[in-house]
């Protein structure tokens, strides 16, 4: 497993946890490093101080007694280290001292009198050392010590143990913090599992900490809201539903019950005349047309915005001519006038056209004899606006507010054809398609229904 994989697989706790003790392990190393270089250096300088006041104490008792005759003590055990350069080169130092590194060729040029000190570091076999040359009487003195990384490596041993301890007290801080600071989102799980375990939308989720928190709360029972809403709106429509059916579904009934029943009998043609038998067909076939069209307006209506035809860029001009084209074949005895520009939207162009079909329907319901449908389309203020009209009797004030909700028909409209669904399924695609539709009263009398639309941009 990668660990990229891995991590993915991990608690959000877990995660957390390994932030926090990865930060703090980074900060100690980074402390100790800064720490441990802070230090080295002022060991040295410390010991560089040191030595240049030992070789000046040197370098005076050298000067006065000079080279050959200054007195150098045994070598105490301890202690900085000292060495006299003879200007022939030989040097002295101290008995029982231990051996110092030969002299540099930079030390012999200080002794020939090249320059006036040197400080160096150098190494002989075992150990290194920090070496200051200083010029006197001729020759040169050299004090020295021996290069100690002991006190910087203790620091760092010291510095380790603390930043394990460091990480691991972070590694328990940072779960202790997580624990608490996740447990809004513990409890806002508990709550979203009870709501998906009861089916009670109802159950709200206490809104509760702040921050990111609350919001996450509040898109959840915003998210609850809209499943109540959408949930109330299916038991609507299919007590609505079962209500409009009602109807139709009882008069099927009655009339081929009648026809059976007078078929048993053998009393078909003498009870029901021809004229009476052919409109009692007639009627049959207008009510199955009438379930037909009720069923296919409750299934698109029920689907909403589920659909699997893709939005694209489309002529509105095109959809409104295959509507208009589409609703002269249904009703024939309806003229449908065209005055159309070319309008280019982007939408779905088969929710489009059954939109313009179910407008051009409506008006076709309404318009007189020898009394053409009116459909317009132009472009205006960056959006497309389709008006349909008829000249029939116009849509009362009273039903206005109403007109586009499902199922509602006005009183005139009771004894017409039609489910109520039409203009309803206009206005959520209108609604989808990111446009609106209104009515007002046509110039001719009857109903204007206006319909605009973003017009795509070219």
């Amino acid at each position: 497993m990668s660990v990229r994989g891995w991590w993915r697989g991990r608690s959000l706790r877990t995660r957390l946890t390994v932030i926090a003790a990865t930060a703090i392990a980074a900060s100690v190393f980074l402390a100790f490093q800064v720490a441990s270089e802070l230090l080295d250096q002022e060991l040295r300088a410390t010991a560089e101080e040191q030595l240049r006041a030992d070789s000046r104490f040197l370098a005076a008792a050298a000067e006065h007694a000079g080279l050959e005759q200054v007195p150098l003590p045994p070598y105490p055990g301890s202690g900085p280290l000292v060495r006299v350069v003879l200007p022939g080169g030989a040097v002295r130092t101290p008995g029982g001292q231990p051996a110092l590194p030969p002299v540099s060729e930079q030390a012999g040029d200080v002794a020939r009198g090249g320059a006036a000190d040197l400080l160096e570091s150098a190494d002989s076999d075992e150990d290194g050392y920090l070496v200051h040359t200083r010029r006197a009487a001729g020759g040169a003195v050299q004090v020295a010590r021996a290069t100690d990384d002991s006190p910087v490596n203790r620091f760092g041993f010291g510095m380790l143990l603390i930043g394990l301890l460091c990480v691991a007290c972070g590694a328990l801080v940072g779960r202790a913090v997580a624990r608490t600071g996740l447990a809004p989102i513990d409890r806002l799980t508990a709550a979203a599992v009870r709501v998906a375990r009861t089916r009670d939308l109802d159950a709200g989720i206490p809104d509760e900490g702040g921050g990111e928190i609350q919001q996450l709360i509040r898109s959840i029972n915003d998210m609850l809201a809209a499943l109540r809403d959408s949930r109330r709106a299916q038991r609507l429509l299919a007590e609505d539903a079962a209500h409009e059916l009602k109807t139709p579904l009882t008069s099927l009934r009655l009339n081929i019950e009648l026809l059976i029943r007078l078929d048993r009998r053998g009393a078909l043609d003498s009870a029901l005349p021809s004229q009476s038998r052919t409109r009692l067909l007639h009627d049959l076939g207008a009510q199955v047309t009438e379930l037909s069209t009720l069923a296919a307006e409750l299934t698109d209506l029920a689907r909403g915005d589920v659909t699997d035809e893709n939005t694209e860029l489309v002529d509105f001009a095109d959809v409104v001519v295959a509507a208009a084209a589409q609703a002269g074949s249904r009703a024939p005895d309806v003229e449908v006038v065209l005055d159309v520009t070319s309008v280019r939207v982007s939408g779905r162009p088969a929710a489009l056209r059954r939109a313009v079909l179910n407008l051009v329907d409506n008006a076709g319901k309404w318009s007189p004899a020898g009394r053409p449908v009116h459909v317009r389309l132009r472009c205006a203020n960056g959006s497309a606006v389709l008006e349909v009209d008829d000249a029939g009797p116009g849509i009362d004030a009273a039903d206005v507010p109403r007109v586009f909700d499902r199922f509602y028909r006005a009183d005139s409209a009771r004894a017409l054809p039609g489910s109520g669904l039409g203009l309803s399924i206009v206005q959520r695609v209108v609604d989808a398609h990111g446009g609106r539709v209104a009515v007002a009263r046509s110039a001719r009398g009857g109903a204007l229904l206006r319909v605009e639309l973003p017009a795509a941009v070219r």
